[in-house]
């Protein structure tokens, strides 16, 4: 089997027999309304759905039609507008955003003007009579215009395709210097982009730009344009297009089935890699109603090529083609609020809950603090794909949490960098993490959280210090998805293990350990004494303290009963068993559990 990874070509990957997931069927539907706009996470198949739509409307492809859509869902039974639109397709990634506002409008209407150009080329080509379009080198609306008028003089409408229409706001979140200014001059009332759209607009009006579909990852253009461009439907919310992109479940089975039988493999083999690619992959809901979750397909088609080719997992999980996402984890990590949230959801299945999703945010509210609350920051992390929909509170607030354990993975990295900036603490502490799983031994790394990690924490943090806190610390450290399935709170027998780290089922030929760490906390209040006095006890001493000795012996309790069903689940585990108990943040008191004692 082939697959298209990297390629979002409809017409190559159908005719060159890639492995294609059919999404025809959703063209009727797509119909219902003249102009869309629909919102996506970066590398999750948007333009192969523009490639698509492309060359099932084009009307120069109608003798293609069967050889392209024959075997697929819409082939059985086609619509009356197939095959019956010229198609301009712009794509505004390929807009050089940088420089002044004066080059990001040259740039702007070079890339205009290049498909209007390419056009009419390609339409003459294929013999349709088309009058001769004027361009404009310095006027892309000009040019527009003229198309306009070309186009009136013929028996079909256009069908507009833009793709990633808001890169340039996506440049001023990023932090790019002085970005915006040049946003600004891009959608003020006479900016080139307004007017582009008021242009688009008008052509709709009129008939000529008979459809419109837009895609991008937020809507703050669209917001920043209201008034240029305020026909288009958001359908990024609608359950009946939740699965327009992206994998479902049954589909990654039955290739996982393939692989595995070519590969030679048992069918045992089949379910392990579909629970791996659960864990690493799965998670993604666009639709408060949608009731199946996506896989977002550029992690598949790694993951599909990785195991054919090989016939064993990739090395790692997460695509260097999407570890680029964690700039939008460090853009939140320089406001004021969202350090605290990114800390609290680097926990497994930790959720934060809001009133509503905002779909309205221009770039005013990202560039301006005091609009910069909970809903924003949670909002842009979804629309970026790094929280999504888990359901409803009883009250019908809006739950989202991190999809899966690659995105989690991100969390991780951007906290370790954001508590721990020094390169040197990363690597050292690192370096300790690693005797833990390797030697069984936690004693480095507790020093090194003592003498260094506790440091970062500010005075303020005393206010929320508690047990994951401390636990999110060790978690940045020991984080590792190359080995290990890492799991923070993981459910066993309906109670809660703090963190599980079990070596990968391709990995259990390693000479590592399968880690279960369970972390208590005392506050320097409740022990009676001071962060100084803390700092000067001796290790016997602080371990004697009666609250740490509570909570030790509760810890240990706990840690044997976790670790007696964790083999019972998993069987032949290499466990190692841990209790941590840190005083504040000034101390940590830790234990290794044998099933005969400490």
């Amino acid at each position: 089997m082939k697959y298209p990874y990297g390629i979002s070509d409809f017409k190559k990957i159908i005719t060159r027999n890639f492995f294609y997931c059919d999404r025809t069927d959703k063209i009727p539907l797509l119909e219902k309304s003249d102009s869309l706009l629909f919102i996506r996470p970066r590398r999750f198949g948007k333009s192969l759905v523009l490639s698509m739509l492309e060359n099932y409307y084009d009307v120069a492809k109608k003798a293609e039609f069967e050889e392209l859509f024959g075997g697929l869902k819409i082939g059985r039974n086609p619509t009356e507008s197939r095959n019956s639109y010229f198609i301009l397709r712009l794509d505004f990634s390929c807009v050089d955003p940088t420089g002044s506002a004066e080059d990001v409008k040259r740039a702007l209407f070079d890339h205009i003007n290049a498909g209007i150009e390419g056009f009419y080329d390609f339409y003459s080509y294929k013999g349709y009579e088309l009058p001769k379009i004027k361009i404009s080198y310095s006027n892309a609306l000009y040019s527009i215009n003229s198309l306009v008028s070309a186009v009136r003089m013929t028996p079909y409408p256009v069908y507009l395709l833009i793709d990633e229409y808001d890169n340039f706001a996506n440049t001023v979140m990023m932090g790019v210097q002085s970005a915006e200014k040049r946003y600004e001059a891009l959608v003020h009332d006479e900016g080139p982009l307004r007017t582009f759209f008021k242009s688009v607009k008008a052509s709709t009006s009129s008939s000529v730009f008979d459809r419109v579909f837009i895609t991008g990852v937020s809507p703050v253009v669209m917001s920043d344009i209201t008034s240029g461009y305020n026909i288009a439907k958001n359908i990024y919310f609608e359950p009946e297009f939740n699965d327009l992109c992206g994998f479902k479940q049954n589909e990654i089975e039955g290739v996982l089935k393939k692989i595995v039988d070519e590969c030679g493999f048992e069918k045992e083999k089949i379910q392990e890699a579909v629970n791996l690619m659960q864990t690493y992959y799965n998670g993604y809901i666009f639709s408060h109603a949608a009731d199946e979750h996506l896989y977002n397909p550029t992690l598949c088609l790694y993951f599909f090529e990785q195991f054919e080719k090989t016939c064993g997992y990739p090395r790692k999980m997460l695509d260097s083609n999407l570890a680029v996402d964690e700039s939008k984890l460090e853009y939140i990590a320089q406001i004021p609020r969202g350090r605290d949230l990114l800390i609290n959801l680097v926990q497994k299945d930790k959720d934060v809950v809001m009133s509503d999703i905002e779909d309205r945010f221009g770039i005013k509210d990202m560039l301006t603090d005091k609009s910069k609350d909970n809903t924003f920051l949670i909002s842009f992390l979804y629309y970026f794909g790094v929280l999504t929909i888990a359901g409803d509170t009883e009250d019908l607030q809006v739950i989202l949490k991190v999809p899966n354990l690659v995105m989690q993975s991100l969390y991780v990295e951007r906290v370790q960098k954001m508590l721990l900036p020094e390169p040197d603490d990363r690597d050292d502490g690192k370096l300790a993490a690693e005797k833990v799983y390797q030697k069984g031994d936690i004693a480095p790394l507790c020093r090194f959280m003592e003498e260094r990690y506790f440091k970062v924490f500010h005075n303020r943090d005393y206010r929320w210090a508690n047990e994951l806190t401390v636990k999110t610390a060790f978690l940045t450290l020991l984080y590792n998805d190359i080995i290990y399935i890492m799991d923070s709170e993981k459910e066993v027998e309906r109670r809660y293990a703090d963190l599980t780290m079990i070596i990968r089922p391709d990995k259990r030929y390693g000479k590592v350990f399968d880690v279960l760490i369970e972390f208590k906390f005392v506050k320097l209040k409740d022990a009676k004494l001071s962060a100084e006095q803390a700092r000067d006890l001796s290790e016997d001493e602080l371990c004697l303290i009666p609250e740490i000795v509570k909570q030790m012996e509760d810890g240990k309790s706990q840690v044997k009963d976790y670790g007696e069903k964790l083999e019972q689940r998993h069987g032949n585990l290499r466990l190692k068993k841990f209790v941590v108990v840190a005083l504040g943040f000034e101390r940590i008191c830790f234990s290794s559990v044998t099933d005969g004692g400490d």
